[in-house]
């Protein structure tokens, strides 16, 4: 199993944010990442959001970066780990602006770019950006098309109901091939099928352990899945968050457990077909403590793992 870390101070959620962490700034930011790149974690994520509606800040926050953006400023302050986003709201982006934009990080970062795609929940953020929320899908699918037809011909050209172009040159083309890391963010079926065709991991958000069989099963019979590598990402926060990033009352929740009850729990989560995870760290006192749990799920859970 390999194991990541979602960076500090990229979200302000009520329910995972710490509040030593509004403090952080991007130098230090830059510290986890390469601290991460040193105790051989395998990726840094961080989230995307927008506008945030007032009704939504207690719980969800208005403190979030342009994936992307953030991403390429990680990617500078190190030199060998994947730098990932979760996710990136992939509708809300003009598809060929968003190829340039994860091509440059690729190219620049030696092809460490990272992409989790997702289609959002918050309707409030579409309709003020003004996006059809019940297009967001079809949308989705068509900027991968679109993106994967920059990345992949040396003629390119598309036309969707979206997004069109044709006689044009794209360059340079990532240096990952045949495209940079993608993953699909959320839990519906349109995600698994997503993922079958266009994905090289799937990351749920709502999807119960026992539940994660069934449904890589389902991925695997649709369209398009060609039995290459695919990674499964469960994150052992999302035990402890629920829908709009509220809490949930779940004894399986991982703030503050033994060693040993992690690493139990991240045998039983390979044991269900989980290749990547977090381990969120326990309430905290201060940025010192943060680091000094990284440094712990690096010497007393990764090695125990198997």
């Amino acid at each position: 199993m390999r194991f990541s870390v979602y960076l500090p101070n990229t979200m302000h959620v009520a329910a995972i944010t710490q509040p030593w962490e509004h403090a952080l700034t991007g130098a230090d930011i830059a510290r986890v990442a390469r601290t991460a790149e040193q105790l051989g974690f395998s990726q840094v994520f961080l989230p995307e959001h927008f506008l945030t509606p007032t009704g939504h800040v207690e719980l969800s926050g208005d403190h979030y970066f342009d994936a992307t953006t953030a991403q390429a400023f990680i990617a500078g302050a190190t030199s060998t780990i994947q730098v990932g986003s979760m996710v990136t709201i992939l509708p809300l982006h003009n598809p060929v602006i968003a190829a340039k934009a994860i091509s440059t990080l690729d190219w620049f970062s030696g092809g460490r770019a990272q992409v989790t795609v997702g289609v959002g929940w918050l309707k409030d953020e579409y309709d003020m950006i003004g996006v059809p929320f019940n297009k967001r899908g079809r949308i989705t699918d068509e900027c991968l098309e679109a993106m994967f037809e920059l990345w992949h011909s040396d003629s390119p050209s598309f036309e969707g109901e979206f997004v069109k172009f044709k006689d044009v040159a794209f360059g340079p083309k990532p240096i990952r091939k045949p495209h940079p890391v993608i993953w699909m963010g959320g839990d519906a079926d349109a995600v698994l099928r997503r993922a079958a065709r266009f994905g090289d991991g799937w990351a749920p958000w709502l999807t119960k352990p026992e539940e994660l069989p069934a449904k890589m099963d389902y991925l695997r019979s649709q369209p398009g899945f060609d039995d290459r590598p695919f990674s499964l990402f469960y994150s052992l926060a999302v035990l402890a968050v629920g829908q709009e990033h509220a809490v949930v009352d779940d004894p399986n929740a991982q703030f503050g457990q033994s060693a040993q009850q992690v690493i139990d729990n991240c045998n039983m989560l390979a044991e269900l077909g989980v290749t990547d995870t977090w381990v969120n760290p326990p309430p905290l006192d201060d940025f010192n403590a943060y680091l000094e749990h990284m440094h712990w799920v690096a010497e007393e859970v990764i090695p125990k793992v198997g």
